[in-house]
């Protein structure tokens, strides 16, 4: 069974109804505010703007994203384009099982 690279943490699934800033997606993810730019500017990250550019707010799905994307650039020395394919990939393979379970096929 494929398992996701970052486990969900509690943090993460009190998250769901908050938004972080880019200071706090930094943290929580160990990421630099630079990384999150480029990332969101190349489109692999979603941010919801808020006023001017750095005013971005990030959800819980954008946390998980983050960190999977910047554990398999580290891990595997990946581009961003495939970190973003397997961040992807993962979030499909959730989709599926939660449909799987909704269905009580797993």
């Amino acid at each position: 069974m494929i398992r996701p690279l970052t486990p969900v943490t509690a943090v993460e699934a009190l998250l769901d109804d908050v938004w972080l800033d880019l200071d706090e997606l930094c943290r929580a993810a160990g990421v630099s505010a630079p990384w999150v730019h480029e990332h969101v500017a190349e489109g692999y990250v979603a941010a919801r703007a808020i006023g001017p550019r750095d005013a971005w707010r990030f959800d819980a799905a954008a946390l998980r994203r983050v960190r999977c994307m910047a554990q398999v650039e580290r891990d595997f020395d990946a581009v961003p384009e495939l970190a973003a394919l397997v961040a992807d990939l993962q979030d499909e393979l959730a989709r599926l099982r939660a449909r799987l379970r909704a269905l009580g096929a797993e």
